[in-house]
């Protein structure tokens, strides 16, 4: 038998071992205060990039290294909450965008009626729309829409067309069509960190016709991180908050390998980046995801899946630590 000490030096080596999400056990959402998932879909990106489906499987490759206590907070998550590991939406028809939503929402309402809040690992981001399906105006939420905090260089809020190279619920439409079935209250969320591609001057009049509150990027760089913490903690509220945060938020530098790039304007450091995820810090969160993470693009350090990994390991502290003074 393993030494408990030598046991626990083998656990933080991403190579050894089963690769479940941060070595949490693989069990069911059932008496589960955070379920981790896997969502290995990338049909609703509608590029070339199709490879973001491989992002659960490369975050579980080196998750075990990100398993540590949270300094700040100073509190041991894994010991704080009952975590497990709740595996892969599963995708038989994987090219089928629209089924593939409808497949997310159904996996996620046995989350939700559980009472386990969902961290989840992308994936394009037309994953959010599913998941917020489930968890908007569900158990979780208290039959309210969610408020998202949203870290992004695009706001996926797509009105013109109503599908995006052939998927309709898209990773660019989520933020519309969830506001229209009213699972999500874009007067009460944020969109942080907009600084995409232009390929119009109205870009972003969507998402202000739907009442989101933005702060694009270069108005966050004469703002100042403070300021903008202080408008969100305001505009959050004691709303239930669902965190999705889209990996090209940040700067290319510090998360390469992602989807659709955004050169030429300096993204977020990871700094900033967490200081902003730390608003929700007591808040009522019932969820988050990291998504668009392209591991065949990484580095060898794997630096944009240890990132991605990083950022997880904010939100599941988060919410242990509101489950440890319930």
């Amino acid at each position: 038998m393993t030494d408990p000490y030598e046991q626990s030096m083998m656990d933080n080596l991403y190579w050894w071992g089963v690769p479940t999400l941060f070595r949490c056990p693989h069990v069911g959402p059932e008496g589960q205060d955070i379920a981790l998932a896997g969502v290995p879909h990338s049909t609703g990106n509608g590029t070339t990039e199709r490879d973001q489906h491989l992002g659960p499987r490369a975050l579980r490759h080196v998750s075990a290294v990100q398993r540590r206590v949270h300094s700040v907070f100073e509190i041991d998550p894994w010991q704080s909450a009952r975590i497990a590991d709740v595996g892969d939406v599963p995708f038989p028809k994987a090219n089928d965008n629209e089924d593939c939503i409808e497949r997310i929402t159904e996996f996620y309402k046995t989350i939700d009626t559980a009472g386990a809040r969902p961290v989840s690992v992308g994936g394009d981001h037309s994953i959010t729309g599913g998941i917020v399906q489930a968890l908007g105006c569900g158990k979780l939420a208290g039959g309210q829409p969610v408020s998202f905090l949203h870290l992004d260089a695009h706001t996926d809020v797509f009105t013109k067309v109503d599908h995006f190279l052939g998927a309709k619920k898209s990773a660019a439409h989520w933020g519309a069509y969830l506001a229209d079935q009213g699972q999500v209250d874009p007067t009460r969320s944020m969109q942080i960190g907009l600084r995409g591609h232009a390929r119009s001057l109205d870009w972003l009049q969507p998402s202000y016709d739907y009442g989101y509150n933005i702060v694009t990027m270069r108005e966050f760089r004469q703002r100042g991180l403070a300021d903008v913490v202080a408008q969100t903690k305001e505009v959050l509220g004691d709303r239930p908050v669902y965190i999705t945060f889209d990996l090209d938020c940040l700067d290319p530098t510090v998360a390469p390998a992602v989807s659709n790039l955004e050169p030429g304007e300096k993204g977020f450091d990871i700094d900033e980046a967490v200081g902003i995820l730390r608003a929700a810090r007591g808040l009522n969160i019932v969820g988050g995801d990291v998504v668009c993470m392209m591991p065949t693009k990484d580095s060898p350090n794997n630096i944009t899946a240890l990132t991605a990994a990083a950022v997880m390991f904010e939100m599941i502290s988060m919410i242990a630590e509101n489950v440890a003074r319930a």
